[in-house]
Parts: C-alpha cells; sequence; structure tokens
C-alpha cells in the first residue's frame, strides 16, 4: 500500500481517482500513474522519492506535460521542468438547486467533441482534449446549434466525482447557465450516492465566491504543478 493510500481520498485526487473508480484506464505502476495523454496531462507519483519521479519520467515523451495535485509544493528533481506551480482550492458539496427554466441540457458526447473543443479553446477552462468526455458525464446547452455551455465530470476519487469544464461561451453570459449546469451534473452525481467537488485556482476570486454562493465549501488548498521533462 502507498502512504497515498493513507490519506483522505481527496488529498492526493489524481492517485486516488487511478487507483480506484479509473484504475482501467491508468498508465503505469505502483510508483506513477497517469492518465493516457489524449484524455488529460494528469499524473501522479507515489512519494516525492527520486524513484518515483524516475518512474513518471518513464511514462512521459519530450513533449507531454504531467500535471500534479499534491496537499505540498512539488520539488522534481533536475531531469524535470516546473511549467507552472500554483494553488487552487478543493472545495466540496452540492451546489443549490437551479431550476433549467425550459432551458434543454443535452448529454454531449463523441459527436460533440469538435464544438466541445472549440468551447474550451475559447474559455480555457484546464485542460480538455479529444477523449477527455470519456472521463464521465459531460451536459451542455446550445443556442440555435451551438454549444454556449458546458460541464463535465472528471476525476472520481472513490466515492467522489470532480466537476469540470465549467463554461460558457462570453456572448451569452449573465443568463445562468453555469449554475443551471452545475445544478444539474451534481444532481446526477448525487443520485448515484457520489459527493460533488471542484478544483477552483486559488487566484480566480471570482469563481470561489459564485461556488460559495452556491453552498459549496472549501476543503483544502491544492498545490498544482505542471511538469515537463528536460530536453
Amino acid at each position: 500500500m502507498s502512504v497515498r493510500d493513507a490519506n483522505h481520498p481527496l488529498d492526493y485526487p489524481i492517485w486516488t481517482a487511478l487507483t480506484t473508480t479509473h484504475q482501467a484506464l491508468a498508465e503505469g505502476d505502483a510508483r506513477a500513474w497517469r492518465y493516457p495523454t489524449e484524455i488529460t496531462p494528469f499524473a501522479a507519483t507515489a512519494d516525492m522519492s527520486p524513484e518515483s519521479f524516475a518512474a513518471l519520467g518513464a511514462l512521459m515523451s519530450s513533449q507531454d506535460i504531467a500535471v500534479l495535485f499534491t496537499p505540498d509544493a512539488v520539488s522534481p528533481p533536475a531531469e524535470f521542468k516546473i511549467v507552472l506551480a500554483d494553488t487552487g482550492e478543493q472545495m466540496i458539496g452540492a451546489p443549490v438547486e437551479t431550476p433549467a427554466n425550459g432551458v434543454d441540457i443535452i448529454t454531449l458526447g463523441v459527436d460533440d467533441v469538435p464544438a466541445m473543443m472549440e468551447l474550451t479553446a475559447l474559455t480555457k477552462p484546464g485542460p480538455f482534449y479529444v477523449r477527455t468526455h470519456e472521463l464521465g458525464t459531460f451536459l451542455g446547452i446550445r443556442v440555435d446549434g451551438q454549444l454556449v455551455a458546458m460541464i463535465g465530470e472528471r476525476m472520481k476519487p472513490a466515492r467522489y466525482t470532480e466537476m469540470t469544464a465549467v463554461c460558457v461561451h462570453p456572448s451569452h453570459r449573465g443568463r445562468g447557465y453555469g449554475q443551471m449546469l452545475l445544478s444539474a451534473v451534481s444532481r446526477q452525481i448525487v443520485s448515484r450516492g457520489e459527493i460533488p467537488f471542484l478544483h477552483v485556482f486559488t487566484s480566480n476570486h471570482s469563481a470561489i465566491a459564485l461556488y460559495r454562493r452556491q453552498g459549496m465549501e472549501i476543503r483544502r488548498r491544492l498545490h498544482v504543478t505542471v511538469l515537463k521533462k528536460e530536453d
């Protein structure tokens, strides 16, 4: 058993997800795990030892990045370059019920990927790749055929499910679409007996305030580290 497994499931959410609900997607071994690169760049190491980082490096090409979510700051060996070192707030709880008010919320699938990629490229909610939608349910709102808002499920550590890719097209903001989608996806998560949570950068005060108003609470702060192998 890794030291990771003795912690709360959300302290090391990537590790927990890849050793529980998303185990079938995991690439690597007991020293380091990662998702397939076309799904998400998320990865986790068993600890901060050189051996674990070597195992992570063995999984990566020179073009790959590895995104780590950890309680403590990451100090990788010299063969890695830190592309980003930031902090995020991990927020937990089911957002308040928000009626859709006649808006048609649809389930998105593989045929919607081009539109999903276009919307996330515009709004930049975080990493979104061609197979990210395979991680869980993704919901969207279309207006005149155009995908203008979406949300989805990403990491699934044990009995928790992360809400992700919360994004609304700039031309369609202020209509409550984000809150409607948060409510809809969290309702699905809760109906399965799971607990919704999400991550938001510490500097994103407006989003944190919005989620607080929706009834979510900050559970803890995590370090978000993006690594690349040195050429």
